[in-house]
């Protein structure tokens, strides 16, 4: 078998399909601003931690930077264009929320909105932020989890929801079943 080298711009998507997200986010003015999200992941058990990678010169981070904490808002498959079009300009410069016509609701625990058409929710409290690169790693802690619905029992119910993996650019898919070694 013949080994094909690829560009090293490009070798971060030999990881991907990775689950698309929507990041929301509360500043200290009050402003709210959502993005989409592909490189997000948990990075611990015990405490519960995950981390999501965000450009500084996204609004976001910088909101993110301010507050302390941000929610993760996970879509179904049937909020692709959502998921699509928050990624496609700036909440410095466009109010996102009513633009798109997202319906939010108070998160439970951190002063932020979520998104009350996606199907689960994950609150975090930063503990620490780690300069990687062209982005900041924020580490969250988890202080509150939930769904919408019974989709989720240890693991997402793939027959009760569907959802969008980014590919690259402007592509997604899905998943297409569960698989035992």
């Amino acid at each position: 078998m013949e080994f094909v080298s690829i560009l090293l711009s490009s070798a971060h998507r030999l990881l991907h399909p990775q689950l698309a997200v929507l990041i929301t986010v509360r500043g200290r003015d009050g402003k709210a601003n959502v993005m989409t999200a592909a490189w997000c992941m948990p990075v611990s058990h015990r405490p519960p931690l995950v981390c999501v990678s965000i450009a500084p010169k996204r609004f976001t981070h910088r909101l993110i930077v301010e507050s302390g904490e941000f929610a993760i808002n996970i879509p179904s498959l049937e909020m692709l264009k959502i998921v699509d079009l928050c990624g496609t300009c700036s909440g410095a410069q466009v109010n996102k929320f009513k633009k798109f016509n997202l319906p939010t609701v108070e998160a439970k625990v951190i002063n932020a909105p979520i998104i009350s058409s996606c199907i689960a929710f994950i609150e975090c409290k930063v503990v620490n932020s780690v300069k990687a690169g062209d982005h900041t790693l924020f580490i969250g802690k988890i202080v509150a989890a939930y769904t919408r619905g019974n989709i989720f029992d240890k693991i997402y119910m793939l027959d009760k929801c569907k959802l969008p993996l980014h590919l690259g650019g402007d592509m997604y898919t899905t998943c297409h079943g569960v698989y035992r070694p």
